[in-house]
């Protein structure tokens, strides 16, 4: 299937563990013929867009979800009220102009996180409103390193970042964008995963991004929601993964190469039995909050679509090259 002609929608949001680096890597294992199309942890939903983009999701149902509220009330808005959101972007875009790191923390502290932690006692977390939605825009595109990170009370808590000149409201894309979230066949909606999970059948294609396990005791980033995401969500996660591959799920899963990653999937008998094999491939962490935490890693792929066979017609990936890691592992690099 050949990609659509014209401008492709980029991400409006950079999150914890975006692929859009990563996406030559994951695009193999795009199955080339599927029923719907399955995101329950969409953050900034550069795999979706990587199908829409390519023409793979023209004429199928298409299942987005996050639990993160923010994340879910500022795409239903940029569906449903574009324009107003171009409006309030365009003005902060404006002020931050004028204002800088000033304007950055008056927005944060006096205008965000009042109304959103409002929005939070009122129990409709994800009821965003246009000017909310431009904020949450503005405040990730020029916050540190571009997090988006709570403390324990709720509050966004990510400082100024340190950029000379950066583009904060692109209408045009914003727009795409919208079209896309409202396009026929397109549902998008705040729900557990374990929910949206238990509701793919057969020949439907999945793609999970879960927030990663951490590779050390201190490599952990998962508080982008107040609640975390821990070893017991992992362990649900691989049983609900299982059972999907038993049935007859395509799945496609990034997770790290932690120790608990290996034992759940790689060295598990149940996944492999399954037919889901994990393997390590180099990726670049751009979002961290230290700068150690950035840079050039290893992740897991983990699929029961062997890479290149289902791919879509049209795609042919490029042969990967192996090298050997310093532990003797082999690693493909595409």
């Amino acid at each position: 299937m050949a990609r659509l002609p014209g401008t492709p929608i980029r991400p409006i949001l950079k999150w914890a563990g975006g692929k859009r680096q990563l996406l030559p890597a994951l695009r193999p294992y795009y199955p080339a013929a599927f029923a719907r199309y399955i995101e329950p942890f969409l953050g900034s939903g550069a795999v979706f867009l990587d199908l829409w983009n390519g023409g793979h999701l023209a004429g199928r149902p298409v299942l987005l979800s996050d639990v993160s509220p923010d994340l879910i009330g500022c795409y239903r808005v940029v569906r449903d009220a574009v324009e107003d959101v171009i409006r309030a972007l365009t003005d902060l875009e404006q002020g931050h102009h004028a204002g800088g790191k000033a304007h950055f923390y008056d927005v944060r502290d006096s205008r965000f996180n009042p109304r959103r932690l409002a929005l939070l006692e009122a129990g409709s977390a994800d009821t965003y409103t246009p000017e909310l939605a431009a904020m949450l825009i503005y405040l990730n595109r020029t916050g540190y390193n571009g997090l988006f990170r709570l403390n324990s009370r709720g509050a966004f808590n990510v400082p100024a970042g340190r950029y000379g000149s950066v583009r904060i409201c692109d209408a045009d894309n914003l727009r795409r964008l919208s079209r896309a979230l409202a396009g026929r066949g397109v549902s998008l909606g705040r729900r557990p995963f374990e929910g949206q999970l238990a509701d793919a059948g057969p020949n439907d294609f999945v793609y999970l991004d879960p927030p990663y396990a951490p590779v050390s005791g201190t490599a952990s980033f998962t508080s982008y929601t107040a609640g975390g995401f821990g070893p017991a969500q992992q362990e649900t996660l691989q049983q609900l993964v299982v059972g999907m591959a038993l049935r007859g799920v395509r799945v496609l899963l990034s997770n790290s190469v932690a120790p608990a990653i290996q034992l759940l999937y790689e060295d598990n008998h149940a996944a492999r039995a399954a037919g889901l094999r994990a393997r390590r491939i180099p990726a670049r962490r751009a979002i961290n909050s230290r700068a150690t935490g950035r840079g050039a890693v290893l992740e897991y792929v983990i699929s029961n679509v062997s890479p290149g066979v289902g791919a879509p017609a049209g795609r042919s990936p490029r042969p990967g090259k192996t090298r050997r890691s310093r532990g003797g592992r082999a690693i493909r690099v595409n």
